[in-house]
């Protein structure tokens, strides 16, 4: 059979995008009260005696039951469920079932190694540390991500595939840099560039140096190729990166716009590291749609996302004690000067009423990995416990279907109503009266459900 006609008899359409087909892994699961494999052996479970936030009120429901069959919320009811006698029965004793949280900005390939050691590691053994880190994110009730930079398509499949633990994840792939921009992690030596090299963030698609529109166009596809929901640009200064001050701008429109139409050509979006002003609206003028960081934004400026219905994905970035740079170094210097404009940035989003999402943002720390929790908690000191879960559930689960067709997973996600996807969380207590309980997920998540598969579950 001559090539073409071999290569036209198979079904190539999913061979190179992250929804490729996988071979089944083995059946690995085993039971027990913190089990990081699924832990029930019935398709079909029912919660009675729980009081539902779903995502969306400001207060809990009444004792209610609810019924999970395969991977979707059946049915919610104020009275008992007739399921059949397959059924798992799980009393949540008057506790609070909620929908699973989602944070809108990761770098799960790079959240828990010094960046030293990212930058000269075996993408091998960095995988490794990365899926690790994957199955922590989902044990403190994250059970959706939105990544936004790094190699992770194949993490993402692993776990897709149910070879690795961890959130469902939204992948960028490659962020997109300039020369000397936010995400070229080049060493000094490595300029002039020659023509057709790549350094080692490039060749494991951590990073894309491109340098005019078509180039954009190029690398942006590349990513949108692999299986990318939503491309990632750097447009503006940035903390952890070399050679670029917070102020400096990134990027012209038209190499911006580029990006933009390739990814509208796929259904999706552009999403742009940017703080200042100008960075954000030379982006607007490129039709990007989602902001992320801005904490050096002006009243002006944030009026124009709200005009334009910009997304502004923020982080509360504070002055906790905590960082992964020795203080008096200019990273460190950089990110004091950022952290001081995060007050602001939160009045301005709430003044315009700007379409605010929450992320955490944490690299190259695994100690900070850990306070995920206490990161979202930080919100009070701007909203209420309300607003707060809102917004890490329902609020990011409409950015994540911002991504459109692109969107890897089918289902509606961050409520908890009859017809959306099982990803759930049984929480000891009642988060909209002390928000500080997600700060401690070990202690007061008592059952972590995420595609109707439950993955904790310390329910007595």
């Amino acid at each position: 059979m001559a090539l073409c006609a071999l290569l036209a008899s198979c079904d190539t359409s999913d061979r190179y995008t992250g929804n490729q087909p996988t071979p089944s892994p083995p059946d690995t699961a085993v039971t027990g009260p913190t089990s990081r494999a699924p832990v029930q052996s019935s398709s079909v479970i029912v919660f009675s005696n729980v009081r539902i936030f779903d995502g969306q009120s400001d207060k809990l429901s009444g004792p209610m039951y609810v019924l999970v069959r395969g991977n979707l919320i059946e049915r919610i009811s104020a009275g008992p469920i007739t399921s059949g006698d397959d059924a798992l029965l799980i009393d949540g004793g008057g506790r609070t079932l909620m929908p699973g949280l989602i944070d809108a900005h990761t770098h799960i390939m790079f959240e828990t190694l010094p960046q030293m050691v990212v930058l000269t590691s075996d993408i091998g053994f960095i995988n490794i540390v990365a899926g690790k880190a994957a199955n922590e994110m989902l044990m403190r009730g994250f059970t959706s991500v939105r990544d936004m930079g790094g190699p992770v398509f194949g993490l993402k499949r692993g776990i897709d595939a149910g070879y690795a633990i961890g959130p469902r994840i939204w992948p960028s792939g490659a962020f997109i840099s300039q020369t000397g921009g936010h995400g070229d992690f080049r060493l000094p030596n490595d300029i002039p560039a020659r023509p057709g090299d790549f350094t080692f963030s490039e060749r494991v698609g951590a990073a894309a140096i491109a340098d005019n529109p078509d180039m954009v166009r190029l690398r942006a596809r590349e990513q949108l190729m692999l299986g990318a929901s939503q491309i990632k640009l750097m447009a503006g200064g940035g903390v952890s990166s070399s050679y670029d001050p917070l102020d400096v701008t990134q990027y012209t429109v038209p190499e911006l716009r580029a990006a933009v139409e390739a990814a509208e050509n796929w259904g999706t979006y552009v999403a742009v590291h940017a703080y200042t002003p100008r960075a954000v609206r030379q982006c607007i003028e490129a039709g990007v749609k989602c902001i992320e960081h801005g904490q050096l934004l002006d009243d002006a400026t944030a009026k124009l996302m709200a005009d334009k219905g910009i997304w502004w994905s923020l982080q509360p970035f504070m002055d906790d004690g905590g960082s992964s740079f020795a203080e008096g170094s200019p990273n460190r210097i950089k990110q004091l000067t950022m952290y001081k404009g995060t007050d602001n940035a939160y009045a301005l989003a709430k003044k315009y009423k700007i379409k605010t999402a929450w992320g955490t943002d944490i690299l190259f720390s695994a100690e900070q990995a850990t306070k995920q929790g206490k990161m979202l908690a930080r919100l009070k000191r701007w909203y209420t416990p309300a607003e707060i879960l809102r917004m890490a559930t329902e609020r990011n689960a409409q950015l994540l279907a911002l991504s459109g067709e692109r969107s890897p997973y089918v289902g509606k996600l961050g409520v908890v109503e009859e017809g959306a996807l099982a990803d759930l969380l049984l929480v000891d207590g009642d988060p909209l009266q002390d928000i500080d309980l997600v700060s401690d997920p070990a202690k007061n998540f008592v059952l972590i459900m995420k595609d109707g598969k439950i993955y904790k579950n310390l329910v007595k």
